[in-house]
């Protein structure tokens, strides 16, 4: 790591889903952080309008300078555990994910021990495989404001259906994120899905 610089490290799992509306949706929920637990969530619709829906502004200011929006919004987000899967909440967005059994890649990163597959120079391994498997996904990168960013995944569960609605609107049934997001250098699998993961983001300190 270069002379002043220091690394943050964020553990939790990602969700993301597209939607026959067009609207796809990535769901940060993070158990351990520099600043605890929270959620957030990241909207784009069908017309290519960016939104970060975060819990208060210190979220709001990093993500947002990490990452690029149309629109910021600062509301409650909360993630809950259901029967089947997860149910997202904030006021612009109420989502309910059914969750199905892991994923053959999924598998694979079982195999891969935790500390490896988390480390940021086992992400700029894996990085080249990455983009010729899952289309949009990177494994590390440039982020906003000189950051630079590292994913390392450990599980990936499959998403088998959705309900919910976007500002009023219902969303539709469950589909492939595609076109892929646009509020970084990477963007979720195209499969639906809920993916284990250490981001490791280094900035200047």
């Amino acid at each position: 790591m270069r002379a002043g610089r220091v690394r943050e490290r964020f553990t939790g799992r990602i969700a993301g889903v597209g939607s026959t509306s067009g609207v796809r949706v990535v769901v940060g929920r993070w158990d351990d952080s520099p600043w605890g637990p929270f959620a957030d969530v990241m909207v784009e619709d069908a017309a290519g309008h960016r939104v970060l829906l975060a819990p208060d502004q210190r979220v709001r200011e990093f993500v947002a300078s990490t990452y690029a929006f149309d629109e910021h919004a600062i509301e409650p987000v909360t993630v809950a555990d259901t029967a089947d899967g997860w149910r997202v909440s904030t006021p612009s967005l109420t989502l309910r994910l059914v969750l199905g059994t892991r994923t053959p890649l999924g598998r694979l990163l079982g195999l891969v021990p935790a500390r490896v597959a988390t480390a940021p120079w086992f992400c700029a391994l894996a990085d080249p495989v990455a983009r010729v498997v899952m289309r949009g996904v990177r494994t590390r990168g440039t982020a906003g404001n000189d950051r630079r960013e590292w994913y390392g995944a450990t599980s990936v569960l499959s998403v088998t259906g959705i309900s919910g609605e976007w500002r009023g609107t219902d969303v539709g049934a469950l589909a492939p994120v595609d076109p892929p997001c646009r509020f970084g250098f990477s963007s979720t699998p195209q499969r639906p899905s809920v993916t284990s993961v250490v981001t490791t983001i280094e900035r200047a300190a």
